[in-house]
């Protein structure tokens, strides 16, 4: 599916108006699952809802009708799985005015009419790593949610892993930007949120020291990397590598 590009902010009431008026369909998958379309929220079965998200993951170049139904219904028949896609396709159909699932016989995928904010997410996220744009205002927010957060499918663990991979990685490469442009807070702010994430993982921490190094902030930066120290003992009996050592040891006595 191709992303659509605008200013349209990532998941904030101003992007939801601004698709409503466009009267375009609007897909969230970040955080919950919200179908937009013209003026107001569209309510769907949650076989409806499925297929919708799963398209919206796997939107390369469409999905087969027979994988689609393995992977949401892989505890029925093939005959039950198979009648479930076309359950949900009618469901889709019904659900609004223009479609959001192009009509195909033995493929489905998503109109181009359907945006959606994980999609503009991952395409952001690997501009901002390949520093080939900079940060849209809103990104950082948009990488601090969850995928389908409250859904219990099996087919999302592998997609959930990638995408905790993408916003790291683009978490970090934000916060290094905005050290560069001395926004500090803003790279700290950028810095936290991949340690909520991956609370253990150096890279996000060593980008917190760096940005309190920037400010001139060495306590700072020897307290967060001693709290650091003592959550790797505590949870995993390691302790931070030598590069992360020789930052602090550099600014400041050990």
């Amino acid at each position: 599916m191709p992303w659509r590009r605008g200013r349209v902010m990532l998941g904030t009431a101003e992007g939801r108006t601004a698709m409503r008026e466009a009267d375009d369909a609007h897909l969230v998958l970040l955080g919950r699952f919200e179908l937009l379309a013209g003026c107001g929220d569209v309510t769907l079965p949650k076989g409806a809802q499925r297929l919708l998200a799963y398209l919206a993951i796997h939107h390369g170049d469409g999905v087969s009708r027979q994988a689609a139904a393995e992977q949401l219904w892989p505890e029925c028949r093939r005959q039950r799985a198979t009648a479930n896609v076309r359950q949900a396709l009618w469901h889709l159909r019904r659900a609004t005015e223009r479609p959001v699932v192009e009509p195909s016989v033995d493929r489905l995928r998503l109109s181009p009419a359907l945006t959606v904010d994980f999609c503009r997410a991952v395409e952001a996220a690997h501009l901002v790593v390949s520093s080939a744009a900079p940060a849209a205002e809103d990104l950082t927010g948009a990488l601090s949610r969850d995928l389908l957060p409250y859904w219990a499918d099996d087919w999302l663990a592998p997609e959930r892993r990638r995408w905790e991979q993408v916003r790291l990685h683009a978490l970090e490469a934000i916060a290094q930007h905005l050290i560069s442009a001395g926004a500090h807070l803003a790279a700290l702010e950028a810095a936290f949120t991949a340690i909520s994430i991956d609370p253990v993982r150096e890279t996000a921490h060593r980008t917190v020291i760096a940005a309190h190094l920037a400010q001139g902030n060495h306590g700072s930066a020897l307290r967060h990397y001693q709290q650091y120290r003592a959550l790797l003992h505590r949870e995993l009996g390691v302790t931070p590598s030598a590069h992360m050592t020789r930052l602090v040891a550099s600014q400041a006595a050990l």
